[in-house]
Parts: structure tokens; sequence; C-alpha cells
């Protein structure tokens, strides 16, 4: 199978989704922000995000790392989830945006990742040859934000549950929530039930680790929810991350994904001295700002970068 029709099956799933649908506000592929200033130079690098705050904090850091070395930019942030924003970097809507290697290669390969890749290593070299065609990954950093299966402490300890084998005798009495994509991903439903034989209950399609999940898993109206590993909720909640001994959920470095066209040696080195400066510990404290001090994204990454000296 070739790299055209691997990013086929990635995007197949996603041909009826709308980006309005993904997030408030209208289509930000067709509408220019603030702080681009309505300029529609080719020249400048578009920059998208995912429809969650920890991909759009990392994008606002992309941004102004760029801006910071004269590179003109437009910023296109919360377009939806991996299946239209790929669709998007694919047609030129966008030139370069925040990803996370394993969940990346998940949805190129069909029926996940090759057997016996699991780790930062042999997810970035496994991804160099499905990547789409005219893209290109820059250098991956240690800060890795995982998908999780996270319950409760009260339904960890009702179940028993310490890691997501202990779900499989028990799932048919539970509700399971996440972004709507999850249904179809093989990171996702389609691989807990091949890999681990979980068949929950009920799925409620909520948002992708996001405000709905949370209070849902704490309300009770789902017992199991798709949580991403860096969010302070976690801790706040006082929730518990089911262990994946399978490694369903690869190594999720994040790494910046860019059309090759747009790339070039200021950008790139740029961007791998901002990758390595981020990690997980890093990375998480500045998610807070965001998502429990109501902090701006564009604040927190600027007191981000001048706090590692990159600004």
């Amino acid at each position: 199978m070739n790299r055209r029709s691997m990013l086929g099956l990635a995007l197949a799933g996603g041909a009826t989704l709308t980006v309005a649908a993904c997030g408030g506000g209208g289509d930000p592929l067709a509408q220019e922000t603030a702080d681009s200033g309505g300029s529609t130079s080719t020249s400048a690098v578009i920059i998208g995000s995912a429809n969650f705050p920890e991909s759009e904090l990392i994008a606002e850091m992309y941004a102004q790392v760029l801006e910071g070395e004269g590179v003109q930019v437009q910023r296109k942030f919360n377009i939806g989830a991996r299946e239209v924003y790929l669709k998007a970097l694919q047609d030129g809507s966008i030139d370069l945006l925040p990803e996370y290697n394993g969940a990346l290669l998940a949805a190129l390969v069909d029926g996940g990742a090759p057997q016996g890749v699991s780790s930062p290593e042999q997810v970035y070299d496994a991804l160099q040859d499905v990547l789409p065609e005219g893209t290109e990954t820059l250098q991956q950093s240690a800060a890795e934000d995982k998908d999780t299966l996270t319950v409760t402490a009260a339904t960890q300890a009702r179940y028993s549950l310490t890691s997501i084998e202990d779900l499989a005798p028990v799932a048919g009495e539970l509700v399971c929530g996440a972004g709507p994509e999850f249904q179809e991903r093989y990171q996702g439903l389609i691989g807990l039930e091949e890999q681990y034989g979980v068949t929950f209950k009920e799925f409620r399609p909520l948002d992708a680790g996001g405000p709905l999940t949370i209070g849902a898993l704490t309300d009770g109206t789902i017992q199991v929810g798709n949580v991403f590993s860096t969010d302070s909720a976690i801790e706040t909640n006082d929730l518990v991350v089911l262990q994946d001994p399978k490694n369903l959920f690869l190594a999720q470095n994040i790494l910046p994904l860019i059309r090759s066209s747009k790339n070039d040696q200021t950008i790139s080195d740029a961007l791998d001295a901002f990758s390595a400066k981020l990690t997980t510990q890093n990375l998480t404290e500045a998610l807070a700002r965001v998502q429990v001090d109501k902090k701006d994204s564009a604040s927190v990454a600027r007191e981000f970068l001048a706090a590692n000296g990159l600004a």
C-alpha cells in the first residue's frame, strides 16, 4: 500500500465531517484570524491545530517561535479532528501543525501500527514510511501526551480495575465517552475490541478529552473516558488512568508535521530548537495555566518561550 492510499484510509472516515461542527465560531479554514492581520499572502506559513486546548497551545508556540525568526505566519486553529485537519494539510489550507507520532502512525496504517513498533524511536522511523505525500516531520520532542482510558476512583474500586484488560469482563455494564472519532479509530473502539476484547454497553460521543468527557465521568453519565495523559483534570478530580499493557496507545511524542514545500532551514532549525525544550512536565504545567488558571494560549506561549530561552 502506498502513501497516497494510506492517507485515503485516514481521511475516508472524515469525508462527511464539517469543520464548523468540530469547534465553535464557524470554519477556521474559511476565515482569517485577527492574529494574522487578514493577510492572504501565499508566502506565509499557515499554522493549524486540532480542536482541543493542548494542540492549540502548541500551535501558538510554533507560531511565536517562527515569528521570532521573522517568518510570516497565519493562524487557523481549532480545525477539528485528525480526519479533518489531515485533509486540510493535503489540500494546502494549512501548512504546519503539531502532531502525535503514534496516533498519526495508527491513523495512516490500516489496522494500526506494525507489530513490534511501540517506542518513540520505532514509531518515528515507521512514520517516515507512511507520511502523506508532500509532507514531512521535523524532530520529535521528549514531550508525550498519550490517549488513555480513565475512570473515577469509585469505578476503579467497584470493578477492581488496574489495566484495560480488566475491562473485558465488565465492559458490557459500562458506558464509554470520547470524541466522536474514537468510535471509528483503531486507537479507539476498534482496537479495544480487537486487542483487548473490550466491548462497551454504550458509546457516548462527547469531546476529545475535554470538559464534556471529564464532566460526564465525574457525574457518572459515563464510567470510562478517553482523557489525554497531560490533562490536569486527572489529578484535580482524582481520576485513575488504566494501564495499557498491549500498547494500543503507542508512544505519542509531539512533533511538527509540515508541508515540504513550506519548510526551509530557518523553519526547521527554529522548530527543532523548540522541540528540544519541550518536555512532558513543562507542557503539562503550561497546559494547566490554560485549563485551570484560564489564561489565554498566546500569553502562556509567550511565558513558556521566555522561560526556556526561546524568545
